[in-house]
This record gives structure tokens, C-alpha cells and sequence, in this order.
């Protein structure tokens, strides 16, 4: 099912394009003082840290924004809180990543900021995970964002500007006991966030790779196990969101939240049989 709605406009701006027109770029509204507004894509908006970093760039002020999401009815919560345009749609359907790139640039002309936050887990032994799970969450984490970074990408390059946030784990860079194909799909997407970065140098567009820890969202009970461990203790998604905002306006390629998880990345890169005992006794 597809749920497609636009933020309010006022009775002088155009009427959106339909999403098959998306190669006609519609006009941007500007500030007062003449400045183009900036568009903003959102993955995984309709709750956790996508809808909180939607409420802050929505608050903002300066940012078009354009959501999806698997569920319409807490998307357009979220858009309504932050006069966004939204689209409700699984990223793993077939032609999905297409039917979001047009909706994106026939709602807002061009994109200059992709957050890539849609994901999900699955906890338990990797033996008894079943194949449709693997392939829902390598679909969803990992191959959904490379495609849709992939159609909009082209577009960010011929402007000379841009920025594209990939919202990782530090799953994907110590690996988790019990999240064997999440933390894989995590950490393929540190390497891609690296590997583009290279690839864009001189083109004006970035790439910041933003890594949380424990974040205190629904991710626990949708994975199908909660969170219970004492420590660490998640920190609240607007914080997250704040750090992800905050690498966009410095323009920061790597960003781990809370600031202190740089230390078990480093010591496995570092002393990876020290990382293995400690991680055997603690993790």
C-alpha cells in the first residue's frame, strides 16, 4: 500500500507535479531575503530517529522536507508536525526506491540532503533466523538505501552540492552478539559510506557516516527482543537527531552517539585480540 500526501501550501504556490512529471523541476519557495530553501529526504521518518530529526529540521524553519515510512498514519503524525510531504511505502518493494526519487523531485524539485534512516533488526541465533528475515533486513537496511542513493545521487553531483547521511549502528562496527545479519548490514554500510565519500571528492556533494549506539526508540520490540541491559543506557532519538543536523551544518564525515563508542571501535581496529576477549566476556 502507497500513502501519498503534501504539506500545506499557501494559494500562491504552484501545484505539485505528479509523481511520472518528476523530471519537470517545479519551483522552489525562497526566503525573504531571496535564499533557496534546501530539500530534505528522510528515510525512516515515521518514528524513532527519522521523526525526530524531521520535528527539528521542521522547526528549523529552512528545509523542505519530503518523509517516507512504512505507516501512514504515524508518517502523517509526523509530517503534519513538521510541514512535510510524505509518501508511506515499503523501501523493499519492487520499483519502491523509483516511486520515492519521483514523488521527491516532482513534490520538491531536487534533493540536497538524503538521511538514509530506515532500518530494522532481527535478534536471536543467526541459525534459526529465517530466510524471508535475512532478506527483509538486508532489503530494508542495506539495498533499499543503496538504491535510492543511487537514483538521487546524479542529481546532487550536477548541482555541485549535497550531502547524503547514512544512519549506521555500532553493530556494524563491533558486531553484536544475537544481530548477526543486522550487524552485517550495518557494516556494509560504514564501507559504502566511505568508499562514495572517496568517490565524491571535488564534486561538492558529502558524506557523513552517523553511528548510534543503544537509541531509545521501538527498534527493540519491533526486532523482537527488548532492550535489557543496564548499561549502556539509550540515549533519546532527539539526540541523535541533533548530531545527525549538527554533521550536515559542519559538513562531518564520521559522527558516533554518545561520543564515547569511538573507543570500542578503536580498540578493535587497534588490538582486535584484546576487542575479542573483551567482547567474549562483555558483550
Amino acid at each position: 500500500m502507497v500513502s501519498a500526501f503534501s504539506r500545506p501550501r499557501s494559494p500562491a504556490a504552484p501545484p505539485a507535479a505528479a509523481p511520472d512529471a518528476a523530471a519537470a523541476r517545479s519551483p522552489r519557495r525562497t526566503d525573504p531575503a531571496g535564499t533557496r530553501t534546501r530539500t530534505a529526504l528522510v528515510t525512516g521518518a515515521s518514528s524513532g530517529i527519522g521523526a525526530a530529526l524531521a520535528r527539528r529540521l521542521g522547526a528549523d524553519g529552512s528545509w523542505d522536507l519530503v518523509l517516507t515510512g512504512r505507516d501512514p498514519g504515524r508518517l502523517r503524525a509526523v509530517a503534519d508536525d513538521s510541514a512535510a510531504s510524505a509518501l508511506a511505502v515499503d523501501l523493499t518493494a519492487p520499483g519502491a526506491d523509483r516511486l520515492l526519487a519521483d514523488f521527491t523531485l516532482a513534490t520538491a524539485g531536487r534533493v540536497d540532503l538524503l538521511v538514509a534512516g530506515a532500518g530494522i533488526g532481527w535478534a536471536g541465533e543467526f541459525r534459526d533466523m529465517p530466510a524471508p528475515a535475512i532478506d527483509e533486513v538486508v532489503g530494508t537496511d542495506l539495498v533499499a538505501t543503496l538504491r535510492l542513493v543511487r537514483l538521487l545521487l546524479p542529481g546532487m553531483v550536477a548541482a555541485g552540492s549535497g550531502r547524503v547521511v547514512i544512519v549506521g549502528s555500532l553493530a556494524g562496527c563491533v558486531g553484536v552478539r544475537g544481530e548477526a545479519v543486522y550487524s552485517a548490514a550495518k557494516a556494509a554500510l560504514g564501507t559504502f559510506a566511505d568508499a562514495l565519500r572517496l568517490e565524491l571528492r571535488g564534486t561538492g556533494v558529502g558524506v557523513s557516516h552517523v553511528i548510534p549506539g543503544v537509541v531509545d526508540t521501538p527498534f527493540f520490540e519491533r526486532r523482537g527482543a527488548p532492550y535489557q541491559r543496564s548499561r549502556p543506557r539509550p540515549v533519546p532519538p532527539e539526540r541523535v537527531a541533533d548530531a545527525i543536523r549538527d554533521a550536515v551544518v559542519r559538513g562531518r564525515d564520521e559522527v558516533y552517539v554518545p561520543g564515547w563508542l569511538r573507543l570500542p571501535c578503536r580498540v578493535r581496529g587497534a588490538a582486535p585480540g584484546l576487542y575479542r576477549r573483551l567482547a567474549a566476556r562483555f558483550g
